[in-house]
């Protein structure tokens, strides 16, 4: 328990005394910081089987962005390898959050009362400055005063934060009573909004930036450079890897190699949560709803009531395009806003709709070729083969940038080509 007092002998008003008590936690006995790392994996298999059960009975067809028949034969990847990944990558996660907040002490609540009161101190003396700035501008504050005298508090605002009847009585620890100057009442209610609202969303847009950039950034690098993409010597796939699946689906979104996972997603936010100092509680907000968002980019629906798919451009149809081999080097901005991609000239530009079509007939012929071979029985498998970071470099893809080496070997590709039938169709002119 700390105890603070503080008063000054200038005539500002005095800062209040606290008491600092630890706060308890929202669902007791378990810590705050232990449940800002539950909840995000709670909202993502959560908000995934949501969308799942909507794929699998297809209730929205709709608002599909891929037919049945595309989640099919385009990916690379089983649905149990995917929950498998993920489930890798939560674990490393938390383990990583749990490093990050293991040393930090209690949370401590008391000192509300007196951070608003530093507030309401500095915006009284913000207001000192106000005569000399006009009085830069040819305005005569003091006399401006006098003439609004009708109106108390912007009257003292413009005489430079002067309230002559503004007193408060104030006792010592040893007893004594002083008369001290008082905050006016707008200055206390600013402070509190300032306080309560403002830099708490100034915190979650700074966290929202460093998250924007840093995924931008990395994601583009892991493009453009071949290590990072897959690597054939070492025999690792690392962005590659999350690539297999050309058509996205919600629980998907956190199939990464491990190594990628950590640096771009784990990393990322807890960048993000350091620099800002976000507080147990609004890292369980901010977590939680980063991860949900990357839920509904990936969930393969793009539904005109999705707030989620309405507040910015960077949604389910946005990010889709950067999983098509057509458009894989474009689209970076991940998961809130597309500022990066608009600033660094790598949105996708044009429309896709006959690129969709393409691919959705190609993918209905490789469905019922299987079945006329199969005596009309369906195959349920995935393509074993692994597409490369080029995979995207085809004639569709001439206004892109093009690696100057190809990534998989040429028997390997043709392979890939003849029995990915969407791939083919949506390189033919």
């Amino acid at each position: 328990m700390a105890v603070n007092a503080s008063f000054v002998a200038d005539d500002l008003p005095p800062l209040p005394s606290y008491v600092l008590t630890p706060r308890e936690p929202l669902f007791p006995p378990v810590p705050d910081n232990i449940v800002a790392l539950i909840l995000p994996i709670l909202a993502y298999w959560g908000v995934s089987m949501i969308f799942h059960c909507i794929d699998v009975y297809d209730y929205f067809p709709q608002y599909r962005l891929h037919t049945p028949a595309e989640l099919l034969k385009r990916n690379h990847v089983s649905r149990a390898d995917v929950v498998r990944d993920v489930i890798l990558q939560q674990v490393i996660q938390t383990i990583a959050g749990f490093s990050v907040t293991y040393f930090d002490g209690p949370e401590c609540i008391g000192r509300e009362e007196y951070d608003v009161a530093v507030w309401a101190r500095r915006i009284r003396m913000t207001q000192r400055i106000v005569p000399g700035f006009l009085g830069l501008l040819g305005v005569d504050s003091l006399g401006l005063s006098k003439n609004l005298s009708n109106f108390p508090a912007l009257s003292a605002a413009l005489a430079g934060g002067f309230y002559p009847d503004l007193w408060q009585t104030s006792v010592l620890e040893n007893g004594r009573e002083i008369v001290t100057p008082a905050f006016a009442g707008w200055e206390l209610t600013l402070a509190q909004f300032i306080y309560s609202y403002f830099i708490p969303a100034l915190q979650f847009l700074i966290a929202i930036l460093i998250v924007d950039t840093w995924q931008y950034f990395w994601h583009r690098a892991m493009h453009l450079n071949r290590w990072l993409y897959v690597s054939k010597r070492a025999a690792v796939k690392f962005h590659s890897r999350h690539h297999r699946l050309y058509v996205p689906y919600a629980f998907g979104a956190l199939y990464n190699h491990p190594v990628e996972g950590f640096l771009l997603d784990t990393a990322g936010a807890g960048v993000a949560f350091l620099i800002t100092g976000l507080t147990p509680r609004q890292s369980m907000w901010f977590f939680t709803m980063s991860t949900i968002k990357t839920v509904d980019d990936h969930c393969g629906y793009h539904f005109p009531w999705d707030p989620l798919q309405l507040i910015t451009s960077n949604n389910s149809a946005y990010h889709d395009i950067h999983h098509q081999s057509w458009g894989i080097k474009t689209n970076f901005s991940q998961p809130f806003f597309i500022f990066w991609d608009r600033l660094m000239g790598t949105r996708w530009e044009g429309d896709v709709t006959l690129r969709y079509e393409r691919a959705r007939a190609a993918a209905e012929k490789q469905v019922e070729r299987e079945r006329q071979e199969n005596n009309g029985e369906d195959i349920n498998c995935v393509l074993d083969s692994e597409p490369g970071p080029l995979d995207a470099g085809s004639e569709d893809m001439s206004s892109q940038e093009k690696p100057p080496l190809k990534i998989i070997p040429r028997a390997t590709r043709s392979a890939s080509r003849r029995v990915h039938g969407v791939n083919g169709s949506i390189r033919q002119k």
